[in-house]
């Protein structure tokens, strides 16, 4: 992909929320997308056309993060209240709510089979939650880290958590055992590859940095945007071709993953950019600010 296929034109504005936009999110097939706020909704988009579907509202504080199930009809979010919300989607019902974390909540995921709705916290740990048990005690609690825990993505067989202590660390569920990747930096969001080689981690020092799964091996690292306090996503395109990360003044950055070099930057919002999420099969991407709006890019 040459940097003229690079998703840059706008193709859509979401707008309906009120305050800060902290996460969007596509769904697994790219057709809709997710986005949650300061304003303690969850709307539900067609970025294609633009048009807001549904708005989901329960949550006592702003929402942090939002994932939906493989099938689209359950929905994970968190917050400031503290609590995991799982959702109907075409109904917009609560269907039951996961309490248990000491503070806010930074980040949620279901497993493969969303049956597992695993949650980062300001308690220092990372807390799993069986969706079919109507038990609202975590099914396994994970508290090695030694600081808040921002963000987390699942495999198969284990929960990564990145964490404020500086840290990306790997739980192998079925081995019980932990692997801790150091990088001396504040991580503020964690993503994975999508051969699923490698990880993706952003600092709080204003880089990227990319790690070799198996050996935890620093492959490379990106530079250029400014990240130092705010929680800021940083993905891979759908290609692995490229690292996309925001920045502090509205700006979406796209760094070519092997040599590191900004291939494209481009001024997306009006503010810090708290979100991106890649389309996972068209040259497409959302992006999500603090000015308050959701934007659709496109080639």
């Amino acid at each position: 992909m040459t940097s003229s296929e690079l998703p840059r034109k706008e193709a859509n504005v979401l707008k309906g929320h009120e305050g800060a936009v902290l996460a969007a999110r596509f769904n697994s097939d790219g057709n809709y997308c997710l986005s949650c706020g300061k304003d303690r909704t969850i709307r539900l988009w067609n970025p294609h056309r633009g048009i807001h579907i549904k708005t989901y509202k329960s949550h006592g504080r702003e929402v942090r993060d939002v994932h939906v199930t493989p099938d689209n009809s359950k929905l994970c979010s968190c917050g400031g209240d503290r609590q995991i919300f799982y959702w109907d989607v075409s109904t917009g019902r609560v269907i039951r709510k996961f309490r248990g974390h000491d503070g806010e909540v930074n980040a949620v995921k279901f497993n493969e089979y969303a049956s597992v709705v695993v949650s980062a916290g300001y308690d220092r740990s990372l807390r799993a939650w069986d969706c079919r048990s109507h038990s609202t005690e975590p099914i396994q609690i994970i508290d090695s880290f030694l600081d808040t825990v921002m963000s987390v993505c699942l495999t198969k067989t284990e929960i990564i958590g990145g964490s404020v202590d500086g840290t990306v660390r790997t739980f192998d569920i079925r081995m019980g055992r932990e692997i801790s990747d150091d990088l001396g930096q504040p991580v503020n969001c964690i993503s994975m590859s999508n051969d699923g080689n490698c990880i993706l981690a952003s600092c709080l020092d204003s880089s990227i940095r990319l790690l070799d799964r198996s050996t935890g091996e620093l492959l490379q690292e990106y530079k250029g945007h400014a990240c130092k306090s705010y929680k800021m996503d940083c993905c891979l395109s759908n290609s692995d071709a490229h690292v996309i990360g925001g920045s502090v003044d509205g700006s979406i950055f796209f760094w070519d993953l092997v040599d590191a070099s900004v291939v494209s930057k481009f001024r997306a919002h009006s503010s810090v950019v708290t979100s991106v999420s890649y389309h996972p099969k068209d040259n497409c991407m959302i992006t999500a600010s603090v000015d308050g709006s959701v934007r659709v890019w496109k080639t």
